[in-house]
C-alpha cells in the first residue's frame, strides 16, 4: 500500500513558476510515477510521468518544454517543476503511482494509487 500526499500548489501569475512535491509512504522505487490534472468541467488528463529509476520521462504536449518531472527514491518523493505557467494550467494536480511496465504511463486507469490533489491557479 502506498499513500501519496501532494504539496506546493497555490496561486501564481501567468509566466510564474511552481514546484509540486509528492511524498510517498511505503516507497516509490517500485512504481512508475505520474502527474495528472483536472480542471473544472473537464476530464482528468495526463501531465507527466517518470520511470522507476528516472531514466525515462514522458510529457503531455501541452506542457513539454515548460514542466519537468523528477524523482528522488531515497526520499520517496516525486516533483513537478512548472515554469512559464499559463492560465490554462489551472487545475487540481494529482500524483499517482503504478506498478505496470513503462509504456502505459499516460493512461490514468493504469495507476494504482492516487493522492488527494493540490490546487494550482494561474491568474492572467
Amino acid at each position: 500500500q502506498v499513500q501519496l500526499v501532494e504539496s506546493g500548489g497555490g496561486l501564481v501569475q501567468a509566466g510564474g513558476s511552481l514546484r509540486l512535491s509528492c511524498a510517498a509512504s511505503g516507497g516509490t522505487s517500485r512504481y512508475v510515477m505520474g502527474w495528472f490534472r483536472q480542471a473544472p468541467g473537464k476530464e482528468r488528463e495526463f501531465v507527466a510521468a517518470i520511470s522507476r529509476r528516472g531514466g525515462s520521462t514522458d510529457y503531455a504536449d501541452s506542457v513539454k518544454g515548460r514542466f519537468t518531472i523528477s524523482r528522488d527514491n531515497a526520499k520517496n518523493a516525486v516533483y513537478l517543476q512548472m515554469n512559464s505557467l499559463k492560465p490554462e494550467d489551472t487545475a487540481v494536480y494529482y500524483c499517482a503511482a503504478q506498478s505496470q511496465s513503462w509504456g502505459t504511463q499516460m493512461a490514468d486507469t493504469r495507476y494504482d494509487y492516487w493522492g488527494q490533489g493540490t490546487q494550482v491557479t494561474v491568474s492572467s
